[in-house]
């Protein structure tokens, strides 16, 4: 991977709002590898550089709200002439409960505003990792679910799913998605 992206809405409103899970991942990752982020005009978010055993990715989180992030991600892209499966897209997922994770690669966007305009600019061969907020039982109510905080049990169930997902970015650096995809899908 040469791109590690995380989905969410800026903004202090949905800071802790669960459609924010792909910010947090990104934080997450950023702060433990002290990786500054910073607000690039040009990627259309806030972008860093992580190195690891000779490798360099970018991390980064768009502020174009979910709808518009493919923008961000395809400028980014295209500037450091990345391709679609050079990307890891991580995003909050509703047919997932809290505490799940999981890693794929391509596939379709369940509706999900964010991943559908990040296909929409790279087409869907991208990596996805989907971290589980699970769903409010109601079709109508989605939006409403999405847009606030998780309730405290959830939280730390999210959280248990970020901390587990987070160890296997060294393997996705590498390359290696087999492996990271049979040490996070066995963990759960």
């Amino acid at each position: 991977m040469k791109l590690l992206v995380g989905l969410g809405n800026p903004g202090r409103q949905y800071q802790a709002t669960r459609h924010n899970a792909g910010f947090w991942w990104v934080d997450r990752l950023a702060g433990a590898q002290r990786v500054p982020m910073r607000t690039e005009a040009r990627f259309q978010g806030e972008v860093g550089k992580l190195s690891h055993a000779g490798r360099e990715c970018w991390l980064l989180k768009p502020s174009t709200y979910m709808n518009g992030s493919g923008r961000a991600v395809q400028a980014l892209a295209r500037f450091y002439r990345l391709t679609a499966p050079d990307i890891l897209v991580v995003h909050d997922e509703l047919d997932l409960p809290p505490g799940a994770v999981k890693l794929k690669k391509g596939g379709g966007v369940a509706g999900h505003n964010g991943l559908k305009d990040v296909a929409a600019c790279l087409g869907n061969d991208f990596w996805r990792l989907r971290v589980g907020i699970g769903h409010p039982g109601d079709r109508s109510l989605v939006v409403h679910y999405v847009l606030a905080p998780p309730r405290k049990e959830e939280l730390a169930l999210i959280d248990a799913a970020v901390s587990r997902s987070l160890e296997i970015w060294p393997l996705l650096l590498e390359g290696n998605t087999e492996g990271a995809m049979h040490r996070l899908h066995t963990k759960q």
